[in-house]
């Protein structure tokens, strides 16, 4: 999940390959041409934006079915191995990455090593927590920081709803799931920082955002390697398991990535950002859906504090 001047993010779990959360920054991250003549104009844009935030969490949620299976860890490397595959023979993004100077180069190593970290955090979370919490506390750094770079009022205002609605999941979790929560926020802080190297890359000259993107993931699949792969090494003796750990990674981070792209460039940026404030909407529903986490009325009223928090906060620039 990328727009130029500041990002509007879609998380990792979208993006990322998390989730994969995915970033949008507004300029520099022009659709290639082959993907946009490709797009039927016929097709409302929002159709588009509605794939990508069902299957940013529809992945993930599959994941955590497949976690009977494979270790959580195991999954996660599963997911990141199959989606830079996939990016490689699409984009070839080593071309991309040789054509940088050392400062680029450093910069995508650091997205990427970000990229992979927080996937594991992300995945170990879901283990413990639902979904929907997990997708609401990792929007909360993502309007501190528009809070930070655009100090408005109408942010402050944001955050202040925001924080709560967090305060209200986190409580209800935290004398059950500590541990849960430490990686949830964990998570939350690495996506922030996967928002700012994301920006950062897509303003660079020479790397287009799909490019960049792929470049990560490369690097993502060398960094979770001896963090992971040991925990997905009994997948090879499940051929079922492997399949399916490749759908996790097309369902989470091929599809909503493309789904992104083919949106923003036909939707304004104002209005791809308050469309994303209903994502914590879909995990919850996704949530209820495919894993029977039937969410108490505290956990509604959360995360429809984050939903009216993220729908509020605005980008610097936008």
């Amino acid at each position: 999940m990328m727009l130029p001047a500041l990002p509007v993010v879609v998380p990792a779990e979208a993006t990322a390959v998390r989730g994969t959360a995915t970033v949008v920054p507004a300029e520099a991250t022009a659709v290639p041409a082959e993907a946009t003549a490709a797009s039927d104009a016929r097709v409302p844009p929002q159709l588009y934006f509605l794939v990508s935030a069902v299957f940013h969490y529809l992945g993930p949620a599959f994941a955590v079915l497949l976690f009977a299976r494979v270790g959580v860890l195991g999954v996660a490397w599963l997911r990141i191995i199959s989606a830079a595959a996939i990016f490689a023979v699409w984009r070839r993004p080593w071309h991309a990455f040789a054509a940088q100077d050392r400062e680029g180069k450093l910069l995508l190593i650091a997205w990427g090593s970000v990229l992979a970290i927080m996937n594991a955090c992300f995945y170990t979370a879901i283990d413990r927590l639902p979904l929907g919490t997990v997708a609401a506390i990792e929007f909360l750094p993502v309007i501190a920081l528009a809070a930070f770079g655009a100090r408005s009022a109408r942010n402050v205002v944001a955050l202040v709803i925001a924080v709560p609605g967090v305060y209200v999941l986190t409580d209800v979790q935290l004398g059950a799931q500590p541990l849960g929560l430490a990686f949830a926020f964990a998570n939350a802080l690495l996506f922030a920082a996967y928002v700012v190297l994301a920006d950062r890359v897509a303003k660079r000259p020479g790397v287009s955002g799909i490019d960049g993107l792929a470049a990560s993931m490369l690097i993502a699949a060398v960094v979770i390697t001896p963090i992971a792969g040991r925990q997905a090494l009994p997948a090879f003796s499940d051929p079922v398991g492997v399949l399916a750990g490749i759908g996790v990674g097309i369902c989470s981070s091929v599809i909503p990535y493309v789904s992104d792209q083919l949106a923003l460039a036909r939707l304004a940026r104002a209005t791809y950002a308050l469309m994303v404030s209903l994502l914590p909407a879909t995990a919850t529903v996704i949530g209820i859906i495919v894993l029977t986490q039937v969410p108490s009325l505290a956990q509604v009223a959360g995360v429809a504090l984050v939903i009216v928090g993220v729908a509020l906060h605005s980008e610097p620039g936008s």
